[in-house]
Order: structure tokens, then sequence, then C-alpha cells
């Protein structure tokens, strides 16, 4: 598996400011030294999500979720930890070079970065073709008929495929391309009896389309020429890099805008997107030649919690709103559907109209279920009882998907009150529906390519107190160098207590430097139950003791002290096992002796907690453990 060098994680963590990283994802607001704002990881009305900038840290004190800025945009956005250093060292400028232990992970990472290469090439390639061309001047005037000029063509990179491939070809070898590289990526395809390749694409308007990162992944090209033979829009086929039901086009682009508007605004097709996006919608985005998936739904889920539908009104569009609200109800994304006229796309529209017309529409977007019952009223479905009753039916399924019960239930009752109908009947309906799906779900197949849901990682085990001793030696130079030096005493407890070897490798490991990035970078070479152990322990995002030194004296003799406490009792409990032998029994009266001794000494060395101290100890007013509660 490759990896990252610890020194350059660490470089973009000192590069990346946490406040202003968290800042253009969420609306965050300063509350005394810290910022705040609602945690994006569970529902919350009052902000419990702090940011320390000072140690560069989040924690949320609702779900208890904290980490620094690469876990925060690997945990957001549902990246791994490579693509998560990529995405911030991208931001900052930093060169990332990978340091590959597996030959076969390095093979693929080469492969990936091949095909990465390729397809910002090959859309570099279109789009000088498409503003220098001589044959590409229909292009152009396809482009100025769209109302498009040239400004546009660059802030997307659209292109053109050249009709003849020769012109292709002849590129792809100047740059060294191989045809398996071209095959791989789409962009060709290998004839069936192996005689050359033919291209895809050919005389379209090419748009390129971007991962989150803004990396081309993929194009999409529209016909300019009408060809019965095919499709108006054909996109790249599926590959390494593309997977169609996982991207949203202009999502790059769009999340801004799309957490200023605090919703999305769905369209039909690309073209649709951009013109939106041109026309200041900041937060417009298109699926690609296919419904809105489940995928979808989560990525969106990210970024908003509120979805606008502009589809065509006819019957595929009617199909894929639908298709729309199950995905994103079913993740808690609520909809509303804008009423387009009929033969009218947004692009068309704001021709026509201009774009404060079509804001004026989108302002008078309505929820999903007026929606069908508007349609249903034109369609003449809605006549009398027994029409409606048969339309309660027909809705009862797309209001069972809906997932949180509050929302759902004030829809059932909006739904009854609009068809005239009464609502515990309709309730049933809805719960029989319900029903029904989860049995379906229940019993049916899983998918050969459809991976297992992922065994929901445990935090390590963590006594309080060595969770404390390990922020200590975290954050602090002094108390991990006096560590390090009680190896024996460590050992000792390691029998008795849990964490000494998560502590162990934090004085083994960490470096010298205690600034933000170097401890959130070290707490990365973690693994994710140790680094969940350290989240957990309430003592982790709190600041240092003004007296780091002398604080990790004291929770050293507290676990000592619990450690001695602990073997004392599990001495009491060997003597009192039947048949003990009686030299057994003098070595444990030996050892329960050496431990009362133990005991008494450690009130000189440290203050404790009434929790772990022995009974005959009294616990100092200021003591920094005073308020300390174990787990």
């Amino acid at each position: 598996m490759s990896q990252i060098p610890r020194e350059t994680v660490e470089q973009v963590l000192a590069a990346t400011d946490i406040v202003d990283l968290i800042g253009s994802y969420l609306p965050v607001k300063r509350a005394g030294t810290r910022y705040v704002c609602n945690c994006p990881f569970h529902n919350e009305k009052t902000p419990s999500f702090s940011i320390d900038p000072a140690r560069q840290f989040f924690h949320c004190f609702g779900c208890k979720k904290s980490g620094d800025a690469l876990t925060f945009v690997r945990d957001y956005e549902g990246l791994t930890f490579v693509d998560a250093v990529k995405k911030l060292a991208g931001k900052s400028g930093i060169a990332i070079v990978e340091e590959a232990v597996d030959p076969k992970e390095e093979r693929a990472r080469r492969d990936r970065g091949r095909l990465l290469d390729l397809h910002r090439e090959a859309s570099r390639f279109f789009h000088e073709l498409l503003l220098k061309s001589p044959d590409a001047a229909h292009a152009r005037e396809y482009l100025k008929s769209r109302g498009f000029g040239k400004e546009m063509a660059e802030r997307w990179e659209v292109g053109w495929a050249p009709e003849f491939p020769k012109t292709f070809l002849d590129w792809a070898r100047e740059k060294g391309l191989r045809g398996r590289d071209l095959v791989n990526s789409g962009l060709a395809i290998q004839r069936d009896n192996s005689n050359g390749l033919y291209i895809r694409f050919r005389d379209r308007l090419m748009f390129p389309v971007r991962n989150d990162h803004g990396d081309v992944i993929a194009f999409s090209g529209r016909q300019l020429r009408e060809d019965p033979r095919s499709g108006k829009y054909i996109n790249s086929p599926e590959t390494a890099l593309f997977k169609k039901s996982n991207v949203l086009f202009a999502l790059d682009k769009a999340r801004k805008g799309i957490l200023d508007a605090k919703s999305v605004l769905i369209c039909e097709g690309q073209i649709d997107a951009i013109c939106c996006q041109e026309q200041g919608i900041t937060n417009a985005i298109a699926t690609l030649g296919t419904a809105c998936t489940p995928q979808h739904a989560k990525n969106l889920k990210r970024y908003t919690k509120q979805a606008i539908l502009c589809f065509d009104a006819d019957s595929a569009g009617f199909s894929a709103a639908e298709r729309a609200f199950r995905e994103c109800a079913a993740v808690g994304i609520s909809v509303r559907v804008v009423r387009m006229p009929a033969g009218e796309d947004p692009d068309s529209f704001m021709k026509k109209n201009g774009a404060d017309a079509f804001r004026q529409l989108l302002d008078e977007a309505i929820n999903f279920f007026d929606f069908m019952i508007e349609r249903a009223k034109i369609e003449n479905r809605l006549g009398g009882p027994q029409e409606r009753a048969e339309f309660s039916r027909e809705v009862a399924p797309l209001l069972a998907v809906i997932a949180d019960a509050v929302t759902r239930d004030a829809m059932i009752n909006h739904v009854a009150t609009r068809l005239r109908g009464g609502v515990p009947e309709l309730r049933d309906a809805v719960s029989r529906a319900a029903r029904g799906a989860s049995t379906a779900r229940r019993f049916e197949r899983r998918r050969d390519d459809e991976p297992a849901p992922p065994t929901p990682v445990e935090p390590s085990a963590l006594e309080p107190t060595i969770g404390y001793l390990c922020a200590l030696a975290l954050h602090s130079f002094e108390a991990r160098q006096s560590l390090a030096e009680q190896f024996e005493t460590l050992h000792e407890m390691a029998g008795h207590v849990d964490g000494i070897p998560l502590l162990r490798k934090i004085l083994a490991d960490r470096g010298d430097s205690d600034t933000p990035a170097a401890i959130n970078t070290f707490m990365a070479s973690l693994s994710e139950s140790e680094r969940l152990a350290l989240h957990a322990d309430p003592t982790f995002s709190e600041a240092l003791p003004e007296n780091p030194l002398e604080a990790s004296h004291q929770a050293l003799a507290e676990a000592s002290a619990l450690a001695l406490e602990r073997e004392d009792a599990s001495i009491k409990a060997a003597l009192a096992e039947p048949g003990i032998d009686i030299a057994e029994q003098i070595k444990l009266l030996q050892r329960a002796k050496e431990i009362a001794d133990l005991l008494g000494s450690l009130p000189n060395r440290a203050i404790t907690t009434d929790r772990y101290a022995p009974k005959r100890r009294r616990r100092k007013p200021d003591s920094p453990w005073k308020n300390r509660q174990s787990s």
C-alpha cells in the first residue's frame, strides 16, 4: 500500500488553517478563543462542534467526533487518508510524492496517475482545437448559438473532438501514449479483430467531467451534427477513474454555492448546469446520463439537506424526479420541484425570459408531493373518491421512504388533507409500504460486486489515567522526556491497566516538535482504534496544565496506585482459592506486603483522585484531577 512520508503530511497540516478549511464547508462563528458551528456528523440545533485554532483541532461535544484538518476532510467528504492529504496539498500548492511499499499498489498508483495525466492532456488538446482549429468553426458557432462565448469555454475547458480519428491518434503518438492507455481511459475502443483502435468521440463538443478534487476523470461529448445512429450525448464508459453512479457534473464548482444557498439545484443535462452557473446560480449540478443514485444522494448530504429538481416537463422528466426523490428522501434530504413550462429547460427558458425569471421559478419550487398532486390533477386522476384513493395508494410507497419520522408524519397529514382523505388510512398504507420495502430489502440478494458493509472500528482499551498521560506526552516535550525514562514502571503497570502499549508508542515515536502540525501528523500514523481511543478521552481536547511535567508525575503515580490496587485485588482473590500451595501462598503474601509498602509511599509523590487512590489518602483541593471521571 502506498504511503505519504510523515514529513509531507506535517508540511500539509502546517500549511492548512483548520478554521478556514471548515469555514469553507460550514458557517462558523467565533466563541471566545474558539470557533463553533453545528456538527456536520450528527443532527443538532445548538452548535456543539468546537474548533480550536491554537491546536488546529476540532471536537464535537455532542457526538464526540474529534480530529484535525485531515480527519475532517476525510470524514466529511468520505475520502481515504491519502486522498485527503492530496486534497489539502492541492489547496496549499504542495507536491505529493508517495512511497510505495507494495508492488501491486505501486502499479495501481502508477496506472491511475497515468490515466489522470492522459485525461488532463486530452482535455487541453480538445480545448485548444475548439479555440484555434479552423475545422472547429461549426463547434464555436454552436456555442455562440447557445449564448456562450470564449470566456465560458475557458472557464469550463470545453473542447472539440476532431472528426477524423487520425488527428487524435497523431497527437496521442506525439505524446507517447500507448493504445492500452487510450482504451483504459475510454477514449478509444479496441476493435474486435484487434486491427487498430476505434476513437469513441468524433466531431463532438467535449465537456470534461471532474472529480471532487477538480481532476478530469471522464468526458461528455455533445453531438454537433444530427446523426440518428448516435445519441445526442455520449459519456466516457466506466473506468478505474470514473464511476458514473458516484459522480455529479459540476459538483467541484458548485460546492460553495450549495453551502451558501443551503440547497442544491439538480438539472437534467450538463448544458443546463453550465448555463445556470454562468448566470450566477452557483448551486447547479447535473447527473451524467443516469438517474440519481444512492451514492449521489449520500454525496450531496455532505453539503445540504435540501434539493431542488429541475427536469423536463415530460414523462421521462417526471420519472427522473420520482427516482431523485426516492434517493434523496432516504438520506434525509427534502425535495422541491421546479414547475418548468412544457418544452423548456433552464437554458432555453433563460434565453427567452432572462435569469431573474428563472430565479423566480426556483423560488416558487413546490414540495415534491404537491408537484405529484398538481400533475395528477392535470391528468384528471383526482376526479372522485375512488381516483383519489387510488392515488393515495400510489404515493404511499414514496411517503414511506422519508427518513425522518416527524417529517414523514407531517407530510402524511399534508397529503391526506389535500386529497380530502383520512389520515389514519393513509398512515396505515404508508406503514404497509414500509414493511413491504423492508421485507424486499431483507430478501434481496447482494450483488457480487457490492462490497460488504464495513465493520465498525471500536476504540482500543484506554484507562482514563493513561489517556491523560498520553495527552501530556503528545503535547509536552518535557512530559514526554520524563515519562520515557519510566520504562520499568510502565512495564510493571502493563498487566493491570489498559493503554500502556499506546503510551509506549507515543513515547517512542513522537518527535521533538510540539507544533499542532507535528502532533496531528503523528496522530495520523496511529491506527484508527488508537485514534478513536485518544479522541474519546475528555482531556485530549483540553488545554495543557500550567506545569505539564508535574502533572505527568502526579498522573503516573495515580496510574501506579491503580495498577498496585488491581494487583493487590488479584492476589487476594488468588489467596482465597481453595487448595493453594503453601509456597505460592507465602510468595503472594510477600508481594502483598510489598504492594502495601509501595502504596504507603505514594502520598509523598502525587495527589490522586478518590476513585483510584487508596482510601487512606486525601486528595488536595487544587488537584488537576479533581473533576476527572473514570469511564
